[in-house]
């Protein structure tokens, strides 16, 4: 009979998950050593739910010995999103038509930012982020208010990772200069894209709080439209947007 564990579940299912939760925090590749000095758990207990979830393609050992994510977690992952992303599209729907500009939903998937939901402006001259297009997130609206969500030392080590290539001459080019903006965000509570993904275009973007992965939502159009005055008036509705998405997802897990 399977054990259970103190809070109910089936203690097994709860170490798989954990293990892959391990090899993602730690950038998708780990070695059995470093899991077990994370997850506390005896060498070989580690050794064998990996050996399952390797077999049945949740995970893949390579050539160097370390573990990484396997394939079938993408199908998973691209199920969820559009979830996700179906849950908030009435609220991006409403908040576009509030604001008259396109809004975007993206999450953090693999050190990048995953575009899964977005609601188009009615303009004729608009921006469009193809749902299922992925950007660094350093260079995205989305992505800096995604990134200042979390710790610098976890911001250090997806740079260390990806790097900070730039997509317009406006991107951040330094570490340095990445987590000085993000001190900012957390600050003032919202990100501007300022015209770092695009020339031309800016973008106000807030995270999605007590989201079950780190998720952010924004508003973008041409810079002409997108001004100044534009984001008094759109941050708190943007703000707003993104509270209420948040209790959708928790009505949904209650």
């Amino acid at each position: 009979m399977a054990e259970r564990s103190a809070g109910g579940g089936v203690q097994s299912v709860e170490r798989v998950f954990e293990l892959l939760e391990l090899i993602t925090d730690a950038g998708g590749s780990a070695t059995l050593s470093e899991l077990a000095a994370t997850a506390g758990l005896p060498l070989p207990t580690i050794h064998r739910l990996l050996r399952t979830l390797v077999k049945l393609g949740y995970a893949r050992q390579l050539p160097t010995r370390r573990y990484v994510l396997g394939p079938r977690l993408i199908r998973l992952g691209e199920g969820a999103g559009k979830q996700l992303g179906a849950l908030a599209t009435p609220v991006l729907r409403k908040l576009a038509d509030e604001v008259g500009e396109t809004a975007n939903m993206a999450v953090l998937d693999s050190d990048q930012v995953l575009y899964i939901a977005q609601a188009p402006s009615r303009h004729s001259m608009r921006t469009f982020t193809e749902v299922g297009r992925r950007a660094h997130s350093h260079a995205t609206g989305v992505g800096k208010a995604i990134l200042a969500q979390l710790t610098d030392e976890q911001v250090r080590g997806i740079v260390a990772r990806t790097g900070l290539p730039a997509a317009t001459p406006a991107s951040i080019p330094s570490i340095e200069g990445l987590l000085a903006d993000l001190a900012i965000i957390r600050e003032l509570g919202y990100a501007i894209d300022e015209q770092e993904q695009e020339l031309g275009v800016r973008c106000f973007a807030a995270a999605v709080p007590d989201a079950p992965t780190p998720t952010a939502i924004s508003v973008s159009g041409p810079v002409s439209r997108v001004d100044e005055a534009f984001g008094e008036r759109a941050v708190p509705l943007l703000q707003a947007a993104a509270r209420e998405i948040s209790g959708d997802l928790a009505l949904q897990h209650a």
